[in-house]
């Protein structure tokens, strides 16, 4: 690698482990020790929609998860006072998700957190450090978008070629 892909490489990686143990330290300041940085960031998906609450496809469409594995998430979440379920009164077998009290507690913690890292990254930037600084991440984030859109269509692509070979969803749809 050349220079600049070396310091970039290492700036993407430290930046990335520097925000995650910062966001862990936080974690364990504004709240109790039952919560992990990923189940704070469910939260905080699920308090997107405070009024309504999120469904189970949404909540795993906006974390970029399955759906089982957002129930799993959920179930855990329900079970330590963060979030309730409840039934859709029109279609009974849609599942809204929204923030207990606590849950909301613990979410607008999370946002105080952000907001101050966003506010401390910022305070001695100049307004076109802050633009460029905007720009670049932009480009970032689409960059990784790209792949990871590329890799979601990959693994369509395998599981109907893994349908299509196998013998019993052969089977099924002969019937």
């Amino acid at each position: 690698m050349d220079d600049f892909s070396n310091k970039l490489n290492d700036l993407l990686t430290n930046t990335f482990n520097s925000i995650l143990k910062i966001e862990e330290t936080a974690l364990k300041t504004i709240g109790p020790k039952n919560l992990s940085i990923s189940e704070l960031h469910m939260l905080e998906a699920v308090g997107k929609n405070p009024k309504d609450g999120m469904t189970i496809g949404d909540l795993a469409d906006d974390q970029s998860i399955t759906r089982p594995s957002v129930t799993v998430a959920i179930n855990k979440l329900e079970k330590k006072g963060y979030v309730t379920k409840e039934k859709c009164a029109q279609d009974g077998r849609k599942i809204f998700v929204k923030l207990t009290e606590w849950g909301r507690k613990m979410n607008a913690g999370h946002q105080y957190f952000h907001e101050e890292m966003i506010r401390n990254v910022a305070e001695d930037m100049t307004e076109e450090e802050k633009r460029i600084l905007v720009e670049g991440m932009i480009k970032l984030n689409n960059f990784f978008q790209k792949k990871i859109d590329k890799i979601d269509v990959a693994l369509n692509k395998d599981n109907e070629k893994m349908f299509s070979e196998n013998k019993y969803m052969r089977k099924v749809e002969e019937i």
